[in-house]
């Protein structure tokens, strides 16, 4: 019966992890993607022959 007991009501900070937890984790993803995703657009406007899709084709003007 202890561990009921530990797990019992604990004056509402027990309350907070389990909404703040979740809500952290999304908005932790949500910028790690965003991260990602204008690293990807700066990648693509500079132009990095390592992503640029049409030398890999060989659909290079030259």
């Amino acid at each position: 019966m202890a561990a009921v007991s530990i797990l019992a009501h604990q004056g509402g900070w027990d309350e907070l992890l389990l909404i703040a937890g979740p809500i952290i984790v999304v908005v932790g993803l949500l910028a790690l993607v965003k991260r990602r995703v204008e690293a990807a657009a700066q990648q693509a406007a500079v132009g990095d022959p390592a992503t640029d899709s049409t030398s890999e084709a060989g659909l290079e003007n030259g």
